[in-house]
């Protein structure tokens, strides 16, 4: 199925039509958003002398719904320019303008009725042939298509997308009876590669899968919760970042979402699902049941399992919900030996693992939650999908966890758990005991570099289908495809002649062990390969330097250490950019400090859209000396030699450095000038290496050579450093910036100033390298540096003499 979607209409702007919207925007779709026409004009239209007439009245609805998504946080834009790509209108006025979309998106209240009346005009106006999908999250397809076309039933599908669009990496596709199976592949495809998600085939049946396995998770959990008498804090120590899944864990999320939300699910499906074995666990336990009578929702409503007080003094106090009093309380800080113990185990996997079979409360509560969890999974295939990896996926993308179920049961091994289940209670469907007979021990499995489910009707292991296009290191770790490592980094044959580097240190900060991994993998490169890739599948692309380090030299003062241990880093990064092979780096997430440094020494950088850069030493009280600055600088010189205009874009980049500025998506790191024209960004996290790789042979094919260090960079002299100053001096004067501020920011000027230069001059890279590290030593040696450095590294306490 070829087709192009240059233009998509969103029929309904609340909470996740304006969201869709601005996502589709994202991407450089037009977008044409629609909703009703208000009944009657409000107060404020009828003083004016509006009339529902009135244009301003008529999409009064969709223009305050799209306002309220842009003032939301975090944004649903990458970039707030990118709302010109959206247009407003109401269903009376503009549904005729849908005939020259190419894909129309239903996104209206969760009623069959109103749907059904809205796709009764959408017919008259809809070209043939055009995509029509429902973002329904659970009314069933089979009912939506009643008494449509045979054109509108072969090119409708669900399209559920997971709020907040633009980060919750989850798209559900549910084909309709009589959906075209070409409608469903385009979906799938363009959703991966061009929306960035997660793309799930689900079956037609209530929830789908990741609301039918995510709800039921939750509430049985609070069953498990309320049986075990467990508190608020409790619980969310237990089921937050320590196992994998988000850091809101599950009451601060159940009242960021909205209880209501999760009970109306839940109701719904106890309604839907008579057939269900389970089907009593969908009933509200008396720790959810009071709090959604009494409409203690959560945020929306003012409270739920947690409540602001704010006292008289203006001070504010964060209270849990008693679960057995219904009073709150002051918020706990429990503590649980398993967790105590765990804290030295990095690993995920082998976290887990340890979690759950620890002998205290803590343990008791994950095999009870697990168990359970992993004997409902295993009863809903086929019901819900014929492929287990499917069911990973979606509640592994929609509901933030690193792990899905039946890989989390892989971890703890499936035949012993089955039999812990068994003695607890929990007995698993067939087809699992079937597989244990037949001498298969785990769900997945990896063959030569391949990563395979198992396939239940056929008794054997397959590829995950469209897992080929993705480059894994786990897999490619399974496969034996590992080059080099060592305490901190991994060297890996991504296959055609093509290095990847891998850190994996904590926040995977560049310490010496990632510089060795770097300076060795660039060595093989260039010795045996056709171009290295730097990137991982970790949290965060790199938080920075290893703060640690700098701190023992410093409060030692050991400056020729440091002065070593930053030409060490210096060099690294020089020799990243003038390898003899093409250096690619694929940040993701967040790309801090030294991180961002080394994208902007690569021959060319491959981002995740979700890019959070910046050169941020200066919150340490320091200056970015790992060539940071001096590639600003550089960067700078390069434009204005372009024609741009030179002191503005010169003390843009000076501001981005001095207030530490960070972007909030790859965007908008490209109009930081943190990336470049050359650089690409890539929307689906998981193909970011695989982009990466095509980029380095792309390099290499159009005829690679090493590039030459620049001896004309352009640095202005007293010219900047007087511009500097005035800002500096203004800055300090009106209590904006603290004395030692303006200490760290006069360094920065003179670095990228060149100096005190009569007139304009042009220097070296290794000039502007050299002055940067002369600051970066200097600022070294000042408490306050070592008192801001002291206290990110032990969470605020004071720095003693």
């Amino acid at each position: 199925m070829k087709k192009t979607i240059q233009k998509v209409a969103i029929l309904g702007s609340g909470v996740m039509g304006s969201r869709i919207a601005c996502h589709f925007a994202n991407i450089g779709v037009q977008v044409l958003l629609l909703d009703i026409v208000p009944a009657e004009p409000n107060e404020e239209e009828k003083k004016k002398g509006l009339t529902t007439a009135d244009k301003a009245v008529r999409n009064r609805l969709v223009n305050a719904a799209l306002d309220n998504t842009l003032k939301a946080k975090p944004a649903s834009l990458y970039d707030a320019s990118y709302v010109s790509r959206i247009s407003t209108g109401n269903f009376d006025d503009d549904l005729a303008k849908i005939k020259d979309y190419d894909w129309v998106i239903e996104v209206v209240v969760e009623r069959l009725d109103i749907k059904k009346t809205l796709f009764d005009k959408v017919e008259k106006f809809r070209k043939p042939g055009t995509l029509i999908t429902s973002n329904t999250s659970g009314i069933p397809m089979h009912l939506m298509c009643e008494g449509r076309s045979e054109d509108f039933q072969a090119n409708f599908a669900g399209t559920h997308f997971f709020n907040p669009p633009r980060y919750l990496r989850l798209l559900e596709i549910i084909p309709g009876p009589k959906t075209n199976p070409e409608v469903i592949d385009f979906l799938m495809d363009y959703g991966d590669r061009f929306l960035g998600k997660e793309t799930v085939l689900c079956k037609d049946t209530p929830a789908f899968i990741a609301n039918r396995i995510g709800v039921y998770a939750i509430i049985s959990g609070m069953h498990a919760i309320e049986k075990m008498g467990m508190s608020v804090s409790e619980v969310d120590k237990l089921t937050g970042t320590v196992i994998g899944r988000a850091k809101s864990a599950t009451f601060r999320t159940m009242d960021v979402v909205g209880l209501d939300t999760t009970v109306n699910v839940a109701n719904n499906l106890y309604k839907a699902l008579a057939h269900d074995e389970s089907r009593d666990k969908f009933q509200l336990p008396n720790i959810v049941k009071v709090l959604y009578e009494n409409k203690w929702w959560g945020d929306k409503t003012g409270q739920g399992y947690f409540k602001m007080i704010r006292h008289k003094d203006g001070s504010k106090e964060l209270k849990e919900l008693d679960l057995k009093t219904f009073e709150y309380k002051p918020e706990e800080k429990p503590k649980f030996k398993a967790l105590e113990a765990s804290k030295e185990i990095d690993d995920l996997k082998k976290r887990i693992k340890f979690l759950v079979n620890f002998d205290d409360r803590a343990g008791e509560f994950y095999r009870a939650s697990f168990y359970d969890l992993f004997k409902y999974c295993s009863h809903r295939i086929p019901e819900i999908s014929d492929e287990l990896y499917r069911i990973d996926q979606a509640v592994s993308a929609g509901f933030g966890w690193e792990l899905g179920p039946f890989e989390t049961w892989d971890i703890l091994g499936v035949r012993d758990t089955v039999a812990k289940m068994e003695a607890a209670g929990e007995k698993a469907a067939p087809w699992v005991h079937e597989m244990l007979v037949a001498g298969k021990d785990s769900f997945y499995t990896v063959e030569n570099g391949q990563r395979k489910y198992y396939d239940i009707p056929s008794k054997s292991y397959l590829p995950i289908p469209g897992t080929e296009a993705f480059i894994l290191l786990d897999t490619l770790k399974a496969g034996n495809k590992k080059v080099w490592g060592n305490a901190g980094s991994t060297i890996y044959d991504l296959g055609d002649d093509v290095l990847g580097l891998e850190f994996h240190t904590k926040m995977n900060s560049l310490g010496q062990e990632v510089l060795e991994g770097i300076n060795t993998a660039i060595s093989m490169a260039e010795k045996s390969y056709k171009g290295l890739v730097i990137g991982n599948e970790g949290g965060n692309f790199s938080a920075g330097a290893n703060l640690a380090m700098l701190f023992m030299f410093a409060g030692d003062q050991e400056f020729d250490e440091i002065n070593l241990m930053i030409a060490a880093f210096q060099n690294t990064m020089m020799r990243a950019r003038y390898s003899a092979v093409p250096v690619v780096v694929a940040p993701h997430n967040m790309a801090l400090g030294g991180g961002c440094e080394l994208s902007l020494h690569a021959d060319a950088v491959q981002a995740h859209a979700e890019l959070y850069m910046g050169l941020v030493e200066f919150g340490v009280g320091l200056i970015p000396a790992g060539g940071g600055t001096k590639e600003m600088t550089l960067r700078f010189s390069n434009e204005s030699k372009a024609g741009d205009v030179e002191l503005n874009r010169l003390q843009e980049y000076f501001m981005n450095i001095a207030t530490a500025k960070v972007s909030t998506s790859a965007a908008e790191a490209r109009g930081l000038g943190y990336l470049q024209t050359k650089d690409s960004i890539t929307l689906n996290r998981k193909r970011v290496l695989a982009d990466a790789k095509a980029k380095v042979l792309a390099l290499q094919a159009a005829g690679y050579t090493q590039p030459v260090q620049q001896t004309n960079i352009k640095v202005l002299g007293k010219t900047s450093l007087a511009l500097f100053e005035a800002g500096i001096t203004g800055m300090l004067y009106g209590n904006y910036i603290s004395e030692h501020d303006a200490k760290i920011a006069r360094k920065l000027g003179w670095v990228m100033s060149g100096g005190d230069l009569s007139s304009p001059t042009e220097v070296s890279e290794q000039y502007l390298l050299d002055l940067e590290r002369e600051a970066f030593l200097s600022l070294t040696g000042e408490k306050k540096t070592l008192e801001r450095i002291h206290s990110i590294l032990f969470k605020g306490k004071p720095l003693r003499n």
